[in-house]
């Protein structure tokens, strides 16, 4: 039996997909559905189970989880970079963390969870994963923040040599079409394409970047599932990790790669930023990934062209097409 929490979510239910395609069904998904319209991720994918998060949580917590479990993948959480409600971050993001990693260490079972580039706040700390770098950190979000907390907690009690942390940079891909306002610039583009024509991106309010000249790492889900796919085949590689492709690109060439997967002539609006995130805003993202390929892995990332065309094509002109 394999866990995956979040299950329903983006990166998780592309993760169910994965392992689907390398023959696994005995799946338990945990999740929290609610309202939202995240279940359409769940059909098509084989899976054993489904509980939801707080039901998970105490059967865990009285122990009745049994049944030959290998791996626990924790992807669930809070990832909203605007929540404010930061009791409710501690508890779901760290404290249930801490309860899921404790129970899967007892048990023996390989714990793999998300932390996020959100925590390199504005990067001024640069971008290493390196074990000593770590607590040097300042997220400048308590999205950020939560996930921050539980790598020090990890690192404070000496269990980076038993799970593996992935600290994802901009993920985008089929799957996230209901992430709201957190969705990936690529899904948002695509709508604005489709709608009106024209895509608008912030302006720079640094005078070292031109407007849509900022740059983030972004990195294809179906690229993230093979390196957690991975991490779960080499269980003696732990620690704490950054996922991004290493290679950090612009605004502009990402929404460029919108407009030539839809054949359609770039026309970029560029708009005032809100000045409540201004403070908050991330300028420049690259992570380092001298670590991972240090360990072993080998396999190269997607392009970023040929990442946008697979999912502009294949999925969201395909009616937004799940993974399955």
């Amino acid at each position: 039996m394999i866990i995956v929490t979040g299950g329903a979510g983006f990166i998780g239910s592309a993760l169910v997909w994965k392992l689907n395609r390398e023959g696994l069904h005995n799946i338990l998904i945990v999740d929290d559905l609610g309202e939202t319209e995240k279940w359409k991720n769940l059909v098509g994918l084989k899976y054993e189970d489904y509980l939801h998060k707080e039901t998970f949580l105490d059967l865990i917590l009285e122990d009745e989880i049994h049944g030959g479990i290998t791996a626990l993948i924790h992807l669930g959480a809070c990832s909203s970079t605007t929540e404010r409600d930061a009791d409710y971050l501690m508890e779901n993001n760290y404290r249930y963390s801490q309860a899921l990693a404790k129970w899967a260490l007892a048990k023996d079972i390989r714990f793999i969870y998300a932390s996020s580039a959100a925590t390199y706040g504005d990067g001024s700390m640069g971008f290493s994963d390196a074990r000593e770098k770590i607590p040097d950190l300042r997220p400048i979000n308590m999205y950020g923040y939560s996930k921050q907390l539980f790598d020090l907690w990890v690192l404070r009690n000496g269990l980076d040599d038993r799970m593996a942390g992935i600290k994802f940079f901009n993920v985008f891909g089929p799957n996230e079409y209901h992430k709201g306002d957190m969705r990936s610039v690529v899904h948002k583009a695509y709508g604005q394409v489709r709608n009106r024509g024209r895509v608008s991106l912030f302006k720079s309010h640094r005078p070292e970047y031109e407007d849509g000249g900022q740059m983030r790492d972004f990195i294809y889900v179906k690229d993230c599932v093979e390196v957690l796919w991975w991490f779960m085949e080499n269980r003696s590689v732990s620690g704490i990790f950054n996922l991004g492709t290493g290679r950090a690109r612009t605004w502009n060439d990402l929404v460029n790669a919108v407009f030539a997967a839809m054949g359609r002539p770039p026309e970029i609006e560029y708009i005032d930023m809100p000045e409540s995130i201004r403070d908050q805003y991330q300028y420049f993202t690259e992570a380092v990934m001298d670590k991972l390929r240090s360990r072993g892995y080998k396999a190269p990332f997607t392009g970023l062209e040929e990442a946008v065309r697979d999912y502009v094509v294949n999925y969201l002109e395909e009616g937004e097409r799940c993974l399955a």
